[in-house]
């Protein structure tokens, strides 16, 4: 393994000033580059249908924080009658932030399981997904299997970020499948970096670029993924 002051780590999301500090601190040199953007979708339909959603006694998925950003930006303080379920770790403070801990019935690592989890609890009735224009299928196939409707409420859009690296990175850290791709479609790696990703969809999104080695985060959270790292190296 290189000297640590020669291990160069690149993360795809903006970090605390505290963990980049740590980092440093361990000798680590990281980088920081967003390959993704996000912006809510600001039309009449849109919030129209987040308005209507609102007045229903019904079930909200949420499988990004960025859904749950835009939702409680439109309904603008008001409290929907929901339960909601939701992935982990930031989503789901999220949605404790902004509708309660006590909206929360059922949260797992990912849309599949998430999905699993809300056919195992007996749900029948329809619900309603706040997602993105480029959401897995993951959720609605599995729901649609069992009979579950899904009615899909895309409230924000991911937008590519096609930065060419200048360096040579030991590790990249990575947190969807969106900056996956988003990273690969510019870049052509000469060497093979180890990866570090945020959950399994994410590291099978990398799967389908680099035969890598890549880490799965043992727990949720961008600062924890960081640490991971730096404990990987230290």
């Amino acid at each position: 393994m290189a000297m640590k002051n020669d291990i160069r780590i690149l993360c795809t999301r903006p970090l605390s000033p505290n963990m980049m500090e740590v980092a440093n601190h361990q000798g680590l040199q990281t980088d920081v580059l967003s390959f993704i953007d996000t912006a809510a979708i600001e039309s009449v339909e849109v919030e129209q249908e987040i308005q209507h959603a609102l007045l229903l006694q019904t079930v909200a998925v949420f499988t990004s924080m960025n859904a749950v950003e835009a939702v409680a930006a439109c309904l603008k303080g008001e409290q929907p009658n929901w339960q909601i379920y939701c992935i982990g770790f930031t989503t789901q403070q999220l949605v404790k932030k902004y509708f309660g801990a006590h909206t929360v019935q059922g949260v797992a690592d990912n849309a599949a399981n998430l999905a699993q989890k809300i056919i195992e609890d007996g749900l029948t009735e329809e619900l309603i997904f706040f997602c993105g224009n480029q959401r897995r299928e993951d959720m609605g196939s599995i729901l649609g299997k069992a009979n579950i409707g899904v009615t899909e409420l895309v409230v924000y859009e991911t937008i590519a970020l096609h930065h060419k690296l200048q360096y040579s990175y030991d590790a990249i850290l990575f947190f969807s499948p969106s900056a996956v791709d988003s990273f690969f479609s510019a870049n052509k790696l000469s060497n093979e970096p180890l990866f570090f990703a945020i959950g399994t969809t994410t590291a099978a999104a990398i799967q389908q670029h680099s035969h890598g080695k890549i880490i799965i985060a043992a727990q949720q959270g961008k600062e924890a993924l960081m640490q991971q790292a730096i404990d990987y190296y230290s």
